[in-house]
């Protein structure tokens, strides 16, 4: 199984977009510190994960979620789950 996801940083009120196949050592990862995009934005929390059966269909999602370019867009798929 892989998810598609989105966190959120309260500290710098940023969403990230992302697809995996385990989801739990991700977060681990952009938490550390070792994602230079995420690293400013730590603590980040899971707000949204939707799995699928191939990782092809998880990074399709995450690229049209990406496509959006829209906070409301995301903030709607949040709400929604």
């Amino acid at each position: 199984m892989f998810v598609t996801y989105i966190l959120f940083s309260e500290m710098i009120d940023c969403y990230y977009v992302g697809s995996t196949g385990n989801l739990p050592d991700r977060l681990k990862r952009h938490n550390s510190g070792r994602s230079t995009f995420t690293k400013r934005g730590i603590p980040w929390l899971v707000v949204y994960q939707k799995t699928y059966e191939t990782k092809s269909e998880a990074y399709q999602a995450e690229i049209y979620i990406k496509s959006q370019k829209s906070r409301k867009y995301i903030e709607q798929l949040i709400s929604q789950q």
